[in-house]
């Protein structure tokens, strides 16, 4: 096992850039996954470290070894792909063996890293078998078998999961998550999928347009978020983002209400634009007339466990979540609250974070002062 250190990397094509200095340390035994949207440069990041893709400048340090120049199948990696990969005329243990075979590893080591693959993987019973008698779940395990074989320093898993229905993501999502605990491998994971992310990752790394944006904890990301960006990426349903505006005595109010609802009292001087940011389970609902700003639920989302209410705000769509119940307020008018202290705040212009702590607001419905 290893650490890694990735130190201002940036990858251009055709003199178009696509990494724009990515900065990151990995310590050994990590489970780290980089989450971001198409097209951010996630799966081109992990091509670089497994060495399938050029680094245009900066550096890939691998267990203290700068890795730039060296071949991938010198680079202690093993990578799990989407698409399994598997040769379909082999067995489940010929499969999982091949790159020991290839690495013209003994018979006897051979059979015995297979062996205990697929013990851990829970496949012994299925190594006779070929890929096409397996379901998608026991193939990808296949996959993660030849990788671990390999006994690699640094473990690569590029959306591993994607090609998998909604109960086998999370059967594999734990399997994986076990399997770590179990190898205390480092880790590297990428994924879109938030959900993904969140349950899996040790350390989250959020890309947007080839740079990154934040690092942190799941919980860390998730409660204080450094950008727009993240804010409204991370978490199902999304951040509610809300255009609000400091008036004259330090009052924050929502923009586009002709009478002025403040959300929040705060130090910044009038006039200061924000985006405030609060998450759907942190907004109070409530069916009791004037506790709070007035808006029409247009839709309501049962999920078993909790329901989600998408509300009409003043022309803004707002999330709350709800617990579960039988009361009908689809089409009704409710009222909402925002507990300031569940309040993000970020800068319009720059789109990042402020650490602004927004207090109780004395006034409920004054007319807009001048600023």
């Amino acid at each position: 096992m290893a650490d890694l250190s990735i130190t201002n990397v940036k990858k251009t094509y055709d003199g178009k850039p696509v990494l724009h200095g990515i900065d990151v340390t990995i310590p050994d035994g990590h489970f780290v996954v980089i989450v971001g949207p198409s097209g951010c440069g996630k799966s081109t990041l992990l091509r670089m470290i497994a060495g399938l893709e050029d680094i245009t400048s900066g550096t890939i340090e691998i267990g203290g070894i700068v890795m730039n120049d060296i071949e991938p199948s010198d680079r202690g990696c093993a990578m799990v792909f989407q698409n399994y990969a598997l040769y379909p005329h082999m067995t489940v243990r010929q499969n999982i063996a091949y790159p020991l075979r290839i690495a013209k590893l003994p018979v006897a080591e051979r059979d015995k890293r297979v062996a205990d693959a697929a013990k851990i993987l829970n496949l012994t019973d299925y190594l006779d078998r070929r890929p096409a008698q397996l379901s998608g779940g026991q193939r990808q395990r296949v996959a993660m078998g030849r990788a671990i074989v390999r006994e690699p320093a640094v473990f690569l898993f590029d959306e591993p999961l994607s090609n998998l229905d909604a109960l086998l993501r999370v059967q594999m999502r734990i399997e994986i998550k076990r399997l770590h605990k179990r190898l205390k491998a480092t880790s590297i994971f990428v994924t879109h999928d938030q959900v993904e992310a969140m349950t899996l990752a040790d350390t989250l790394i959020v890309m947007n347009a080839g740079r990154v944006e934040q690092i942190g904890s799941p919980a860390e990301i998730y409660r204080r978020p450094a950008s727009v960006f993240v804010a409204g990426f991370m978490g199902a349903p999304a951040m509610n983002l809300l255009s609000a505006t400091v008036v004259k005595g330090g009052r924050v109010t929502l923009d586009g209400i002709a009478n002025d609802v403040a959300v929040g009292q705060s130090t910044l001087p009038a006039g200061t634009t924000l985006t405030i940011g609060i998450r759907p389970e942190n907004i109070v609902l409530s069916t009791v007339t004037g506790q709070g700003l007035p808006a029409i639920v247009e839709l309501v989302e049962e999920l078993g466990g909790s329901r989600v209410a998408y509300c009409s705000l003043y022309g803004s769509e707002v999330a709350v979540v709800l617990p579960p119940g039988d009361e009908n307020i689809d089409g009704s008018t409710v009222w909402l609250t925002f507990p300031p202290h569940t309040i993000q705040s970020f800068d319009r212009i720059t789109r990042l974070r402020q650490d602004l702590a927004l207090t109780s607001a004395t006034a409920r419905s004054k007319q807009r002062e001048d600023v």
